[in-house]
């Protein structure tokens, strides 16, 4: 597939030592939220009804208010609607529990985001799980992680879903290469290791107590930072032609990954900003259409 700068790309990991790709999650978002305006428009005209996505948000975390609101306006880019629930800082794992349901409840909506993190007195777990698998968009249920590691129908986690997706498009073909990936959370780390299981690499997890870390991240084809810490995984660990794809997004615009030094080297790499958080925010509202074309035609 041609990536939205028009350059071509070679699904041979090994072989893109050459010229980088720039993996542009954020043209690549573009493109598909064009798409999700007439699949919206076509649901519209077919049902009278229009998707809505309920975002929950516990508390006043300016870093999540700032998210929920990222995600409210591509729900309005691609003629979506968002119903906003805001709960106070010391509302309890129950009452969380009780809007959850209503929402299940509720045949107007098609996705419901539980913004992470909670506040910690909260069992955010409880809460999760409490989500219909049906509108869990973003992928965040036990239940659901246990149907996409068993290759069942469920909504994948949202930002591993999108790390696919963007690999897909550009035509990286993850079979029988080697994929590291530092970070072992359950929305993020854990799910994109068993999706490219999923699609015949051979991966290992690692986190930040992981011995010898620097020499396992240097036998990698593909490289995965998604450990919440600042340039944490060094440019020299990386080896030549190596996929490099960086979750990560701290103050300052970098990521979990140390990019320079490997940018001419690698084989391919996601920028930040500009990379993997625009598949994010696009890999879960496309998610919350599809969900609406099915339980809107029922």
């Amino acid at each position: 597939m041609t990536p939205p700068d028009g350059t071509t790309t070679n699904s041979n990991v090994d072989a893109m030592t050459q010229t980088p790709v720039v993996l542009d999650g954020k043209a690549l978002a573009g493109r598909m939220e064009e798409d999700l305006k007439e699949r919206v428009g076509t649901l519209l005209a077919r049902t009278g009804r229009v998707p809505v996505l309920a975002t929950i948000l516990v508390g006043t975390d300016p870093a999540s208010e700032i998210y929920v609101k990222m995600k409210r306006n591509a729900c309005k880019r691609v003629g979506m609607d968002s119903r906003k629930i805001a709960l106070p800082e010391e509302a309890t794992t129950g009452e969380l529990l009780d809007e959850i349901g209503r929402l299940n409840d509720d045949s107007g909506v098609c996705g419901i985001l539980l913004q992470h993190p909670v506040p910690a007195h909260i069992d955010e777990r409880s809460c999760f799980d409490r989500i219909d698998l049906a509108k869990d968009v973003d992928g965040v249920t036990c239940l659901g992680f246990g149907r996409m590691v068993m290759n069942e129908p469920a909504w994948g986690s949202a930002t591993p879903a999108g790390i696919i997706t963007l690999l897909d498009h550009y035509g990286i073909d993850v079979t029988g290469k080697r994929a590291v990936v530092v970070g072992r959370s359950p929305i993020l780390g854990k799910p994109i290791a068993m999706m490219l299981l999923n699609k015949h690499a051979t991966v290992t997890i690692c986190h930040s107590r992981t011995a010898g870390l620097p020499e396992i991240v240097s036998t990698a084809d593909i490289v995965v930072g998604a450990l919440g810490k600042p340039e944490y995984i060094k440019s020299d660990w990386i080896r030549d032609g190596a996929v490099v794809i960086d979750a990560g997004y701290h103050k300052g615009g970098i990521g979990d990954i140390e990019l320079d030094g490997i940018r001419e080297r690698c084989g391919a790499y996601t920028p930040v900003p500009g990379g993997v958080g625009p598949m994010t925010i696009v890999t879960l509202i496309s998610q919350t259409v599809a969900s609406a074309e099915r339980l809107l035609s029922e």
